[in-house]
């Protein structure tokens, strides 16, 4: 398959590309530096507010991880300029969608996210099918997307969007990951503040991509779909990291787990998706020594 990937050399797009090498992809890498991408076999220069009318001809799918943002912020992410936010994501994507159909692409798959929920009361089981009102700019645009998606599906494109839950892992081996601080302020012994949150890793949203690339169009178009997998508690997660690394430091205290909005994820495991779990989790942690 030759796959468009946006955002080639982000996080989420790490994962896209190992899981597209390991299945024989090509990749046609966009990103904002337009350096060469590992793993691709092309790289260009894209703006989400920039011309897009170099995108080469014969792509077969779109996947699309682009964001703009204030650095390290999603929510919030549109710092002082809320309009332009919105112009670059949400218009800026609808040309990206427009210039991959015009190139031959027939599926379009976009990484959303569970920020599409916000104003759900805590505790809520999050399903696709709730009605949604995004409190956040950051979950406005993706829904603002994940409705455009929704109506190019009726003019023939094979559409699917990816609403992901936090993401954890590397894509490769010796690579950034979310935790780095955390752990790092608490093997210094630093006061760490309780928290509770719902994770997937990575390479299982990429597998997520993966399937809905190639599941029928009656399964799939116009769809969204949730990607999550644990309920993680950062006193446990920290328990595990101070096991594994033989280090002896004040835990935080445990959080309500009943405050947590749990994704519904029925409707991606009837396509097949099976997530790592604990063993993933465990795997990870084994893997930064």
């Amino acid at each position: 398959m030759r796959i468009l990937l946006s955002g080639a050399t982000g996080y989420v797009g790490g994962f896209i590309l190992a899981d597209a090498a390991a299945h024989d992809d090509e990749i046609i890498a966009l990103s904002r530096f337009g350096r060469q991408v590992a793993g691709a076999a092309t790289s260009l220069r894209f703006d989400l507010n920039g011309d897009m009318s170099e995108i080469p001809v014969g792509i077969d799918a779109l996947v699309h991880c682009a964001f703009d943002h204030v650095p390290g912020r999603y929510r919030g992410g549109e710092g002082d300029d809320p309009e332009g936010f919105l112009a670059r994501n949400v218009q800026g994507s609808l040309k990206l969608f427009e210039a991959a159909r015009r190139v031959g692409a027939e599926r379009i798959v976009f990484l959303s996210s569970r920020a599409v929920y916000d104003g759900h009361p805590a505790g809520t089981v999050l399903t696709e099918d709730l009605p949604l009102d995004p409190a956040s700019l950051y979950g406005r645009a993706k829904f603002d997307v994940e409705t455009a998606l929704v109506a190019l599906a009726e003019t023939g494109l094979i559409t699917s969007s990816l609403r992901a839950t936090g993401i954890y892992g590397t894509s490769q081996k010796g690579g950034w990951h979310k935790w780095q601080d955390l752990f790092q302020a608490f093997e210094a012994g630093e006061n760490i503040a309780p928290r509770i949150g719902t994770e997937v890793h990575g390479a299982d949203l990429a597998a997520a991509v993966r399937l809905v690339l190639m599941s029928e169009r009656s399964k799939v178009s116009g769809q969204r779909f949730n990607v999550s997998d644990l309920c993680l508690d950062r006193r446990d997660l920290l328990d595990l990291y101070a096991t594994r690394k033989g280090i002896d430091r004040p835990l935080p205290d445990h959080s309500d787990a009943a405050m947590v909005s749990q994704m519904d994820c029925t409707r991606l495991s009837g396509l097949g998706w099976q997530p790592q779990g604990q063993d993933g989790l465990l795997r990870f942690l084994a893997e930064l020594g």
